[in-house]
């Protein structure tokens, strides 16, 4: 059992949570925005997506944004990369950290990568290669981990034989998914005690989305499984184009609210990311759906 109180946020708002977004974010607004969180002390962000921009709009401007962010010394600032032509774009934008992705049903990664899980193995194994080559790290995604728009109730079996596919490639870290928000303590403690057969605790990330209203609960109990490292989106930002209905990401500040509370350190200003919360809510116009930011907004709005 992993007793450290450190634990690691990976802020995936910039890529997560705008690939959905209809109102475009300008190219200069995406940069200021990063660069405020790059000033937050977070130590991960996830910049963009070099997904073909005719499937991500909203992302189509990976490049620029990549290559003219201000960089923070001790930030790691990543991309997700679906395959080698990908790949290609984000090294010569100066990726730190490559995100490959996938899904734990068949469904879902056909629906999602317009592929099989068979014929998507060699092709993240592939760019891991050469990502790895390049001397970069590789961060794995595992969409539908906890349950599938499609499939219902995701099976054991074949899940860990893809957890162990992706570690076998030499990733660095995985980051289990609840993409469409279903989880509960009991099933994320019974899943990670699984997943911890093949990867230390210390490789294992989180990403909870927040449908159900149980992404903070689900941490809590991820936090008492061993898991220190947590995918977070300042504002609860996100979602899944393939995975109706599925709300937001956790709430970056709702994150930090309980992590603070509970004794653990993260190195992150809570009232900063408040700041770059709200600035990313006035350019989008419209309300998040973080606790901590409304309250905040509030609080503002009455002195």
């Amino acid at each position: 059992m992993n007793s450290s109180k450190k634990v690691s946020i990976r802020e995936v708002g910039p890529r997560d949570g705008l690939q959905n977004e209809s109102t475009w974010i300008d190219t200069e607004q995406k940069i200021e925005w990063i660069n405020h969180l790059s000033r937050t002390g977070l130590p991960y962000i996830e910049v963009s997506s070099f997904v073909h921009p005719k499937w991500i709009p909203a992302l189509a401007d990976a490049e620029e944004v990549l290559a003219r962010i201000d960089r923070v010394d001790g930030v790691t600032y990543a991309a997700l990369v679906p395959n080698e032509k990908g790949l290609e774009r984000a090294l010569r934008a100066g990726v730190d950290e490559v995100a490959i992705f996938m899904s734990a049903t068949e469904t879902h990664n056909r629906k999602n990568i317009n592929k099989s899980i068979a014929d998507t193995l060699p092709v993240l194994k592939n760019v891991t290669r050469i990502a790895k080559q390049e001397g970069k790290s590789v961060r794995g995604y595992l969409s539908t981990v906890f349950g599938c728009p499609y499939e219902g109730t995701t099976e054991q079996t074949k899940l860990l034989q893809t957890v162990e596919a992706l570690m076998t490639m030499g990733i660095d870290e995985l980051s289990l998914g609840d993409t469409i928000g279903v989880a509960t303590p009991n099933l994320v403690e019974a899943v990670v005690r699984e997943v911890t057969k093949l990867v230390p605790t210390e490789k294992m990330a989180l990403h909870l989305h927040d449908t159900k209203g149980m992404a903070i609960a689900n941490i809590a109990c991820g936090l008492r499984t061993g898991v220190r490292k947590f995918d977070s989106s300042v504002g609860g930002l996100g979602g899944c184009p393939y995975a109706p209905g599925a709300a937001g990401n956790v709430a970056t500040e709702d994150l930090l609210y309980l992590l603070h509370g509970l004794g653990y350190e993260t190195d992150v200003s809570l009232n900063e990311i408040m700041k770059a919360a709200a600035y990313i809510q006035e350019k989008l116009d419209k309300p998040l759906p973080s606790h901590n930011l409304q309250s905040f907004l509030a609080k503002e709005g009455s002195v």
